[in-house]
């Protein structure tokens, strides 16, 4: 299906009456309707006898092989482009000793494991493809989907040679340091004993499936499965759908984010009968997919893609660029939101005015000049109300498209999005809404309730119980829980330390990626780093900063990498206080993984890089130019 003429439509629309006050009383009902004193506990681990839901349904057969008790020098766990691009950024820098660990069949990652129907990425393919320019490869469309992404993986792991280096359908089950060789001791449910110099923990945020608890959960009879593991032999088809089994097939799908928004369409063209059981509805703007001009992307001179990657990021942190490269939903978005208040920006001659008479005013002499400024500048500006009138506009006409597509007025009113557009990832899709004309396709809005119970049956909401052969789960990956939880693995540091029992209290480390306690130990992820919508852009860079550690270790002699305590204690005040930037938003977000379901700054110092990931990377970027490893202990053999 392609974009409607009511899109088209749609997006020419610039002005939107509406009601601010109106707005901000229900944005905040809603938001009240779904708070819970459970916060993440209101997901089941997926363990016992709910430990199906993680297993494998790509691979043929299990791979049979010997235990391994050799030593490398480098471990690395995960085999998604976090693991991947680690592994060609230390090939780069003259480190070639190492083992990419992964529990899945193949590379990939979030990509192997998500291969339902429709399955897609919602950032620019020219974006989102790290080291594009290495490899050559042509993306089909602006748009991936999970099928070329899951090519590129393979492309970018045989470019690099990363099969020969890799262990997979092998889930590492503990690492524990050995301070007497100072070695890592990875060990793994195919029973190896391996030992490693280093280890960097690549596991990704988004690899461990979640399930609702919802009562009577283990009670139904029917055929169950999370859409991270899809059962194409149960469904029929592909990741392109035709799901042909499914003809006389009564399903339930339990959630309506990203993933929902993306299989449903697929479900609805093939079931009998989809109940789509909703508890916070998703943001949906137009996507407008569009076939790469080849010769377009040939032609681009070197470089481009790392200028590309930056010029995307650079916008959604608001910085002022003058060209937007990729010119899609979340730049348009965010260009709306910040260029509403650059009109009001003081004019020179105020600011002069304004320092003049800085020498009279105590706020000055407290805060310094530079902050006095910037404040009479934010005060001046109305820099949050401008903001919020730019993102009501923007989520009017995101509401709107719900009244022009979906003919069912109550269906269309139960769609819309009552929130801030980036209080959860916004969906780019033209075929959800549309989905729910179909006569076989039925909303169950819970409004903001969730389900009541799950029967032997199938699931029953406010007394009627609604029948089914599957229910399938697009509930998500487990973001908020214990490090150790989501890895799957226990990592012990000096003196037997768990990582878990040091951030019991909260994360601690050094940007991100060192964490005292836990020597020649790195961490990859969003928390305590920077956090980016292209993932992958932060993913290559953490690759870039590990490469020249090791590297600048190795120059040294050096033996052992430690984050020194005052480097990791500075850096958490530093987390602590960046976080106030974006607290005051998230408090008023629907819950969701964006705001640690709704508990925001339960833990402040859990968060990312406050300031973004420009800064976050010009950060990184000007310590490795110093050449001193600042905050890091080296020690020699």
């Amino acid at each position: 299906m392609s974009t409607s003429n009511i899109d088209k439509k749609h997006n020419q629309k610039d002005e939107t009456s509406f009601d601010p006050d109106f707005l901000a009383q229900k944005y905040l009902e809603e938001r009240d309707k779904r708070l819970r004193e459970d916060g993440n506990d209101q997901y089941l681990e997926i363990k016992g006898e709910f430990s199906y839901f993680a297993e494998d349904p790509y691979v043929d057969e299990e791979i049979q092989r010997s235990p391994l008790e050799d030593e490398v020098e480098v471990i690395i766990i995960g085999g998604g482009f976090g693991g991947m691009l680690a592994a060609a950024r230390l090939k780069e820098a003259g480190i070639k000793d190492f083992r990419i660990i992964e529990k899945g069949g193949d590379f990939g990652g979030t990509w192997y494991w998500n291969r339902y129907p429709g399955a897609s990425c919602d950032i620019e393919s020219y974006v989102y493809f790290p080291l594009l320019e290495e490899t050559g490869f042509v993306p089909k469309k602006k748009y991936t989907d999970a099928p070329e992404t899951l090519e590129y993986c393979r492309v970018l792991s045989k470019r690099f040679k990363l099969y020969e280096k890799a262990c997979f359908q092998t889930e590492v089950t503990s690492t524990k340091w050995d301070e007497d060789i100072q070695r890592w001791i990875v060990e793994t449910n195919k029973k190896d004993y391996m030992k490693a110099k280093y280890v960097v923990h690549s596991n990704g945020p988004l690899n461990r499936p979640k399930l609702p608890a919802i009562e009577g959960i283990n009670d139904y009879k029917g055929h169950t499965f999370h859409t991270s593991r899809w059962d194409y032999k149960y469904t029929g088809g592909s990741s392109h759908g035709n799901l042909s089994n499914l003809k006389d097939k009564r399903i339930a799908v339990i959630g309506t984010g990203a993933t929902a928004v993306q299989c449903v369409p697929h479900l609805g063209e093939s079931a009998k009968q989809l109940y789509v059981f909703q508890r916070t509805p998703s943001s949906i703007d137009i996507r407008n997919n569009k076939e790469t001009d080849e010769e377009w992307l040939i032609s681009q001179k070197p470089g481009w893609h790392n200028e590309r990657r930056n010029n995307f990021e650079s916008l959604l942190t608001g910085a002022p660029i003058k060209e937007d490269l990729v010119s899609d939903g979340w730049t348009e978005a965010f260009r709306l939101l910040f260029g509403s208040i650059r009109n009001r920006a003081p004019s020179k001659l105020k600011m002069l005015s304004w320092a003049l008479t800085s020498v009279a005013s105590p706020e000055m002499y407290k805060v310094g000049l530079k902050q006095y400024m910037t404040n009479k500048a934010m005060a001046h500006m109305d820099i949050r109300n401008a903001m919020q009138m730019a993102d009501y506009q923007k989520m009017e006409k995101v509401r709107s498209r719900a009244d022009e597509i979906v003919q069912d007025k109550d269906t269309a009113e139960s769609l819309k999005p009552y929130y801030n557009q980036f209080c959860k990832r916004p969906c780019f899709h033209d075929e959800y809404l549309q989905t729910f004309n179909l006569p076989n396709v039925e909303l169950i809005d819970t409004d903001g309730k969730g389900l009541n119970k799950i029967s032997e049956k199938g699931i029953v909401f406010e007394g009627k119980e609604y029948e089914v052969d599957c229910i399938i789960f697009a509930t998500g990956f487990e973001v908020g829980t214990d490090y150790s939880r989501r890895a799957g693995y226990q990592i012990y540091g000096v003196d037997g330390l768990s990582v878990s029992n040091k951030w019991q209290k909260g994360l601690s480390t050094f940007h991100g990626m060192h964490s005292k306690g836990f020597p020649n130990c790195f961490f990859f992820g969003p928390a305590q780093s920077g956090f980016t919508a292209t993932y992958t852009y932060s993913l290559d860079e953490q690759s870039i900063h590990l490469a020249y550690i090791l590297k600048s270790a190795k120059d040294r002699g050096a033996s052992r990498i430690e984050a020194s305590q005052k480097a990791e204690d500075d850096w958490v005040k530093t987390i602590i206080e960046k976080a106030r930037i974006t607290a005051d938003f998230q408090e008023k977000c629907t819950p969701g993984y964006y705001n640690n379901e709704g508990k925001v700054n339960q833990n402040p110092q859990n968060n990312t890089y406050g300031a973004g990931p420009i800064e976050f990377f010009a950060l990184m970027k000007k310590w490795r130019s110093k050449g001193t490893l600042e905050g890091l202990e080296l020690t020699n053999p």
